[in-house]
C-alpha cells in the first residue's frame, strides 16, 4: 500500500527538481541589460500616457457581465439542438422552461434598464448630472 504512494511522492520530487532546474537554467542563461525601453510599458505598440489607475463606469462591467450570462446560457441551446430528435417531448418541455427562464431574466433587466448605456434619470446627480431628465421608467 505505501509502495503507491512512494510512487507518486516521487513523480511529486522529480517533477519539483525539474522545475527549479528549468527556472535556474533560464535565469543563468538569459541575457539581463535592462534599458529605459525594455522597462517601459507597452501598450500595444502605443505609449503609455496617464496613470494605469483610470476608473471606468460601472456600467460597462454590469453590461459585459449581462452578455456573458445570456451568452453562456444560449451556448446550452447547441447540444440539445444537436440531439433533440433522440430526447423527446419531455427534454422539449425542460428547454422550453429554460427558454422561458432567460426571457424573464432578459425582461427584468431591460426593466431594469440595465442595458441603457446612457442613463438620464441619475438618482443623486450632483454638477452637470443635476438636471437631466429623461423617461421615467
Amino acid at each position: 500500500m505505501y509502495r503507491d504512494f512512494g510512487t507518486i511522492f516521487l513523480f511529486v520530487i522529480i517533477g519539483a527538481v525539474l522545475l527549479i532546474a528549468a527556472l535556474l537554467l533560464a535565469k543563468i542563461l538569459s541575457p539581463s541589460k535592462p534599458s529605459k525601453n525594455k522597462l517601459d510599458t507597452y501598450e500595444c505598440g502605443e505609449e503609455a500616457e496617464g496613470s494605469a489607475w483610470v476608473q471606468f463606469n460601472i456600467r460597462y462591467y454590469v453590461i459585459a457581465l449581462i452578455f456573458i450570462i445570456f451568452d453562456v446560457e444560449v451556448l446550452f441551446l447547441f447540444p440539445w439542438s444537436v440531439v433533440f430528435k433522440e430526447l423527446g417531448w419531455l427534454a422539449f418541455i425542460e428547454m422550453s422552461i429554460f427558454i422561458i427562464i432567460l426571457i424573464f431574466g432578459l425582461v427584468y433587466v431591460w426593466r431594469k434598464r440595465d442595458l441603457d448605456w446612457v442613463k438620464y434619470r441619475v438618482k443623486y446627480g450632483r454638477g452637470r448630472y443635476q438636471n437631466l431628465s429623461g423617461e421615467e421608467a
